[in-house]
């Protein structure tokens, strides 16, 4: 009611409309000017429209006070009823081509002539559309950044765990030298602390970039997920500068973790006692094999010193990283070859289900394997020499192994397995090799595959 009675005292009484730069005349009545003019245009006698008072004045005064009223009115109508300031008419198309509301005789003004027009809950629509599209790369890129910061995240723990469980190994092992090794055990644990040091902190540099791209990226989502919610008019008003906001530098490729990421156990605890040994010129074990944990798929545990492997039912909870098998039930050896001749055994103790052999340093890992690597298997009962698409030959074996050499000729291309308790040759294998080739074992089987140790001599110059 207060507001329909202040609109009437708002309104020419000629034209019926909110007052147009109102005049005042002397008999107290007000009218807008153009009005004035046009009625007196017609008449002999100045006198008021409504009293019919004769006017003093040819060029009435202008009501400033009604004329701030009306221009205050108008605005307050705007803001509260979506009302176009210049016409006073309810907002009901969108310019395409300004990107703004107009009303219906806005439409027909100059300013937009030739303009394309959409109603307002159309062009919403259509511009929430576009903006969910923009939107929805910005979301997948989070969506990954957020599962590769996870992954990250278990990484830094692993780093962790593998650098204690090291430190352990390297002091239990340094324990039995006692006192003289002391200063070889304490180079080496700093060795290994500063590795976990670098490598620790190259992974938090990089969660850190991640986390505040991150942060970024969900900012600018949340800011336009908070304007998707607004009403029409103020959607379409914040449009543009939202859309702007939207942009992002270009989507790159998600973050990836590089090869040598993690502790490089090998290189630490690998052969400990026999470089120990160069030093204190006592006998010690040697493994020509040393297994890389790091490689190995996730239901295969690597023993302590990473001589012998075994098959467990539960899946070890491990960060992705390349170096990793992850559809291979095997472990790969640390050190590869690409020349020489080299020999390794591996005690198989008649176990279901295990092979033995070597593969290329370019197999990708991650996927299945169908090229790169060549094997002895024991499955089902039989032996079987297999290379992936060339070779699957079942093998004449007349007595069962229980050790098995294998001797790889990297400069001759040959790769050759005999039953190492007999010396009877398996099979050998024939190919140019040209890249470095790792040993691998590997088993499905809850009994223990391990490297032989090798036979140590030592020998003395006279």
């Amino acid at each position: 009611m207060a507001f329909c009675s202040a609109k009437e005292d708002l309104t020419c009484p000629i034209c019926f409309d909110i007052f147009k730069n109102p005049v005042l005349l002397s008999c107290g009545h007000s009218l807008c000017k153009d009005c004035l003019q046009t009625w007196w245009a017609e008449q002999l006698i100045h006198s008021c429209p409504l009293c019919k008072r004769r006017s003093s004045r040819d060029d009435p005064p202008s009501n400033l006070v009604l004329k701030n009223l009306c221009e205050a009115f108008l605005q307050e109508l705007s803001a509260e009823q979506d009302l176009c300031v210049l016409h006073s008419e309810k907002f009901r198309l969108f310019c395409l081509d300004h990107q703004q509301a107009v009303c219906v005789i806005c439409r027909d003004s100059k300013a937009h002539e030739n303009h394309r027009f959409r109603p307002i809950p159309e062009a919403a629509q259509e511009n929430r559309e576009m903006l969910k599209t923009k939107l929805k790369p910005l979301q997948e890129k989070l969506e990954r950044y957020n599962q590769v910061k996870f992954s990250w995240d278990q990484t830094v723990e692993h780093i962790k765990a593998q650098a204690q469980q090291s430190e352990k190994l390297i002091r239990g092992e340094f324990k039995k030298l006692q006192d003289f090794l002391r200063k070889e055990e304490e180079t080496r644990i700093t060795a290994l602390r500063m590795e976990e040091e670098k490598k620790s902190q190259v992974m938090k540099e990089k969660i850190t970039t991640l986390s505040k791209d991150i942060v970024a990226l969900s900012e600018k989502i949340k800011a336009a997920e908070k304007e998707l919610k607004s009403e029409d008019l103020t959607f379409l008003q914040n449009y543009k500068a939202v859309v702007e906001r939207v942009h992002w530098r270009p989507l790159l490729e998600d973050p990836q973790l590089e090869s040598d990421a993690l502790i490089d156990v090998a290189k630490h605890v690998g052969n400990l006692g026999f470089n120990i040994w160069e030093k204190m010129k006592e006998e010690v074990s040697y493994s020509p094999v040393i297994l890389d944990p790091n490689t190995a798929f996730r239901k295969l545990q690597v023993s302590d010193n990473l001589t012998s492997v075994i098959f467990t039912e539960t899946e070890m909870q491990l960060p992705r990283n390349p170096e990793r098998n992850e559809y291979y039930f095997s472990v790969l050896g640390s050190t590869g070859f690409n020349s020489g001749a080299h020999s390794w055994e591996v005690q198989v103790n008649n176990n279901a289900d295990w092979s033995v052999g070597v593969m290329g340093e370019s197999v990708q890992r991650e996927k299945t394997i169908l090229h790169g690597y060549w094997a002895i298997w024991y499955v089902g009962g039989k032996y079987r020499a297999y290379v992936p698409l060339y070779t699957d030959k079942v093998l004449l074996v007349w007595s069962h192994i229980w050790r098995i050499r294998v001797d790889l000729d990297w400069d001759r291309g040959r790769l050759s397995f005999t039953d190492a308790d007999t010396n009877t040759q398996i099979y050998t294998f024939s190919h140019t090799f040209t890249e470095r080739m790792f040993p691998f074992v590997g088993t499905a089987n809850k009994k223990l595959l391990k490297i032989v140790p090798g036979k140590v001599k030592l020998h003395l110059d006279t």
